[in-house]
Parts: C-alpha cells; structure tokens; sequence
C-alpha cells in the first residue's frame, strides 16, 4: 500500500511528502483540525492505539492532513466522516495556527493548521472508525480545560496548544473568560 502523500514545506516550496518523513524530519505541513461543540461541550476523541504517534491520547474532535490539492473545509469534513461517520455538518475557519511539537517515538508535528469549528445538535449521531478513534465523549470545554490543565499527559501535545494558547480565536466567549 502506497504511504500518504501530504503538502509540506521544502526550502519554502509546498511539496508532496511521504506523511512519515514528515513527521520523522519535523518538516512544516499542512494540517486541519476541527472541533465539533454542543451547548458548550467539546466532542473528544481518544487515539486508537494503533495510531503511529500519540497512541491512547485524548485529542480534539478530529485532525488530519489534508490530500493534495483538496480544499480546507472539504477536508474538515472528509475527516468527521471517516473517524467519526459525522455528515451534515458544516464546519467553520476559525484560525489559522502554527505549532511545533514533539509527539514521541522521535517524531516531530510541525503543523500549520487550519481550525474548524462546528455547532452539533442535540443527539448528534455518530459512528468512531475503531482504527481512529479507541472512545469519545462530550465534555464541557470549562472541565476539559481544567483536566488538561492537572493531567496534561493525558492529552495530546496540539490539543494542550490549542487550550492554553488559542482558546478564544477557537471557541470565542467561552475561551476568553473563566467559569
């Protein structure tokens, strides 16, 4: 099976680049995470263990690289459907952030993400893909912010980013004043 081909940066040109060396050289590349809201609760994810990094670990509702050529959004909503079974959702741009981090196993994200943010309805359902996505839940952002807060190691390193450094441009009112 042919390895995944994303958009990452060579000496400043965006370039199709085997996923895993991306990762393996810390190269800059492009990525896109949505978070799917309900009434102030945040749709988590925990890793599937089988997942190449950050194996177990809690993360936003879905991230993913996004293919040659494909459009942001459409690539928000690629990746609901396929961690997830989500349709009908239309996710919105809420930023544009860049991260360096270290995700173990000598593997570096170095990302420029494109966040999406989608309001769910009530009893929104959905199907997790077992070799995604271990368990999700619904947690209100308040308490998600707090337990990432006192068991950090619990969750992914963008996810910790996105909390503790871009939590108003992501989730507006909610990220900008305490409970």
């Amino acid at each position: 099976m042919p390895q995944q081909m994303i958009p990452a940066w060579v000496y400043g040109t965006l370039t199709p680049v085997e996923k895993l060396e991306v990762h393996e050289k810390g190269l800059k590349h492009k990525a896109v995470s949505v978070f799917v809201m309900n009434r102030g609760r945040v749709l988590i994810q925990q890793r599937a263990l089988e997942k190449y990094h950050t194996p177990g670990l809690w993360a936003n509702t879905c991230c993913t690289h996004p293919e040659w050529n494909e459009a942001d959004s459409d690539c928000a909503m690629r990746r609901l459907e396929q961690e997830l079974g989500i349709t009908g959702l239309y996710p919105s741009h809420r930023d544009q952030i860049e991260y360096r981090a270290d995700v173990g196993n000598g593997l570096i994200e170095h990302e420029v993400v494109e966040v999406f943010v989608a309001e769910a309805p009530d009893g929104l359902a959905f199907t997790p893909n077992p070799d995604e996505v271990m368990a999700t839940r619904w947690v209100d952002f308040y308490d998600l912010s707090a337990d990432v807060a006192r068991h950090p190691e619990n969750y992914t390193p963008w996810l910790k980013i996105y909390l503790q450094d871009h939590a108003t441009a992501i989730f507006g009112d909610l990220g900008s004043s305490p409970r």
